[in-house]
């Protein structure tokens, strides 16, 4: 008779391309482990998860709320990209790049009911100096798939409470991507500008000129010149 071997079972939920492909290329890695995507906010419900029945559920930049009746049940964990407790809440990536902050850590917390408040697994280092937007997420990607979960499921660490003063952070609204209501810009503070927000379905920095916007990308500093992208839409 053969000896029935219960495999791990993880669950990893995001939407972002990168993520996506790192997903599978850390399947691959580990054929000990039955891993399970969820790549749409629908498909997260009681059920899919009851009948799955994980060890842990993975939630590399997810947007939306996870139900209590799951993050109550399972070990849920969130990566946020900042030195936790400094920069709870919204967009932690460019109000840390506003701040003028080129050092920061990816924190990896259980789920709970206040926003970016649950125990910590572990944190690593994540330089955001150079680089746009979504250049630093594909790079943030491979150290949550190739450091942080393998770390996670092999030590399986206990999480251990928050230490340090708050500081929050406010979701950044798309108006607020207009490069003239900024103050006191140089050259170093428009590409920090331009380049946090060049990602794929984020607002780009724009400027508005009666009913044409102007939007900018691809930005770098040469021969202490900003150079890069722009494109002229009409404004809706």
């Amino acid at each position: 008779m053969k000896k029935v071997i219960n495999l791990m079972k993880i669950i990893i939920a995001t939407i972002k391309s990168w993520n996506i492909k790192n997903f599978f290329v850390l399947k691959n890695k580990f054929n000990e482990i039955d891993f399970f995507l969820i790549d749409n906010k629908e498909k997260l419900t009681k059920e899919y998860i009851k009948k799955i029945n994980p060890d842990y559920l993975f939630f590399p930049h997810w947007s939306w709320k996870i139900p209590e009746e799951i993050y109550k049940n399972y070990k849920c964990i969130v990566f946020h990209m900042t030195d936790l407790p400094f920069g709870k809440g919204g967009s932690p990536l460019q109000n840390l790049i506003i701040k003028g902050i080129k050092q920061t850590k990816i924190s990896a917390i259980d789920v709970s009911k206040e926003l970016d408040s649950g125990n910590i697994y572990i944190k690593k280092d994540l330089d955001i100096s150079i680089g746009s937007a979504e250049e630093i997420f594909i790079k943030a990607s491979r150290i949550i798939f190739f450091e942080m979960i393998p770390y996670i499921i092999k030590n399986n660490p206990t999480p251990k409470k928050q230490v340090g003063k708050e500081v929050i952070f406010k979701r950044r609204k798309p108006n607020e991507s207009n490069i003239l209501n900024q103050k006191k810009l140089d050259l170093e503070k428009l590409y920090d500008f331009i380049r946090m927000l060049d990602a794929k379905n984020y607002p780009l920095a724009f400027i508005k000129l009666e009913n044409l916007k102007i939007e900018f990308s691809e930005i770098h500093i040469k021969n202490n010149k900003l150079v890069g992208r722009f494109e002229v839409v009409e404004d809706e």
